[in-house]
């Protein structure tokens, strides 16, 4: 059970007391805000009683700062949020449309980010002592507010294992006309999609006509279009060669240009998921919707299935990244990101959501399109991904386990005297906790105690000696 607020907020000021970093000495406590409205334009839409942004529990004591955990530095608001959407149309949603647990999960997750109720944390200055108090972040993976500090360690993971070598941009799509049964079988369709794509690239490599060897690639699952709507495709980032039987590296042919043909890659993919679709059906793992009920007769399903085999799949490749620094550029774009940004959306209002997106059908001109809030949510709630589900995948050399082996080795036989990798570490631990906010002008924030829901309390940092009077302190709870 979660202690009263006042038992609550005196805990977390004994404990930042107790660390030398909460003013007010032997004082009164601070009474908590009230919740005002830091934004009216979005608290006059919210329900009676609700606040659409509170303010600090700890007025005058610190900073406190809306805009997430340690570790990400946000750029300039918004003017709207999707939380601000659920909050404001979220709780009519919900009455009117049947929903997973796991949707209801994400949209409150989403509507209560940094707003206290996932606790706070504190930051001090390194150098002058300067505090700081801010709600936490929820880290759900679909909340377009929280995805900085996950893409940051991924990035960083994934630089440690730069190689210089060229690195291709191969992407798998699925056909339209397989959405329907998407919906209904998301997990099983989704990983069916990776395992086929991934399974296409790796038989490409090992053989002798293209390569003949074992390549490495990750991919990255994306549900998405620019407009909301269901466009399921994978993004692969694939190294340019690999280690053959021999444990010998093996540049691509055709001179790097490309390492095979995307009309082969694509007749290939698409024979395997046809395949693996078919074989679900008649295991019975395949949810037919009503919908389509003339799906659940065999007949039926045949004739779909040949009419999906008889279209054109498509499978797109890039040419080589420019370096080792481009691929970084690309898989900061292109990982943790969520249906859509908030820096996307352009107005709430009278019942509607208006946003940009890029219509690629038209040379990728920025355009607007308006959605009733209800046809937003829909969409948006159609990308949560199922419990567990990893959207991220490594394969070949740079699978989990052993790309850090695999990385080194190569670099050794390449013997590069320009090792990106070497020259970009990935972060000490607690690395993730530090920013740059100075007010003293050459600091960097430290967040040192992090105060989670029902009353549990983690201190993350260590307090500088200068800042403590003597040794730095440690926790031997």
């Amino acid at each position: 059970m979660r202690l009263p607020e006042d038992l609550e907020r005196k805990h977390v000021i004994s404990e930042l007391r107790r660390e030398g970093i909460f003013p007010g000495g032997d004082g009164p406590l601070p009474v908590p805000a009230s919740p005002a409205e830091i934004r009216p334009d979005v608290g006059e839409l919210c329900p009676p009683g609700f606040s659409a942004h509170p303010v600090s529990p700890f007025p005058g004591h610190g900073v406190l700062h809306t805009d997430g955990n340690a570790g990400e530095t946000s750029p300039e608001r918004p003017a709207w949020e999707v939380a601000d959407i659920f909050r404001v149309h979220g709780e009519e949603y919900r009455e009117r449309h049947p929903l997973t647990p796991r949707q209801r999960k994400v949209m409150s997750d989403i509507e209560n980010c940094r707003t206290g109720e996932f606790g706070f944390h504190a930051e001090v200055c390194g150098e002058c002592g300067h505090t700081e108090i801010s709600y936490n972040s929820c880290h759900n993976r679909h909340c377009p507010k929280c995805q900085g500090i996950a893409k940051r360690r991924w990035v960083n993971a994934r630089i440690g294992q730069l190689l210089p070598i060229p690195y291709y941009h191969v992407v798998f799509t699925l056909p339209n006309m397989t959405f329907p049964l998407c919906h209904y079988n998301q997990a099983l369709i989704y990983d069916l999609l990776i395992t086929c794509a991934a399974e296409t690239l790796k038989a490409f490599g090992k053989d002798p006509k293209w390569l003949g060897a074992e390549i490495g690639f990750y991919g990255i699952l994306h549900t998405w279009g620019q407009t909301l709507c269901t466009h399921l495709h994978i993004h692969f980032v694939v190294t340019g060669g690999g280690l053959n039987e021999h444990g010998e590296w093996v540049s691509p042919k055709c001179g790097g240009k490309f390492l095979s043909p995307v009309c082969a890659l694509s007749k290939v993919f698409r024979g395997k998921f046809v395949g693996g679709l078919k074989k679900a059906y008649y295991d019975g793992e395949l949810t037919v919707p009503d919908e389509r009920a003339e799906l659940r007769k065999p007949e039926g399903f045949e004739k779909w299935l040949n009419s999906l085999a008889a279209r054109r799949w498509v499978v797109y490749a890039k040419a080589p990244f420019a370096g080792p620094e481009e691929v970084v550029r690309y898989i900061g774009r292109y990982t943790h990101r969520v249906a859509i940004g908030s820096h996307r959306i352009i107005s709430v209002e009278n019942g509607q959501v208006t946003f940009s997106y890029k219509d690629y059908k038209d040379k990728g001109h920025r355009k607007e399109m308006t959605l009733t809030a209800d046809e937003f949510i829909r969409r948006f709630l159609l990308h949560v991904l199922p419990s567990g589900f990893h959207r991220i995948r490594h394969y070949g050399i740079l699978a989990n386990g052993k790309a850090a082996k695999n990385t080194e080795m190569i670099r050794e036989m390449l013997r590069s005297e320009d090792d990106t990798g070497d020259g970009t570490p990935a972060p000490e631990p607690g690395d993730e906790f530090t920013k740059i906010r100075p007010v003293c002008g050459g600091g960097k924030m430290i967040c040192v105690l992090i105060v989670h829901p029902y009353y549990r309390i983690s201190r993350t940092h260590l307090l500088p000696p200068h800042l403590t009077g003597g040794e730095a302190y440690e926790d031997t709870s």
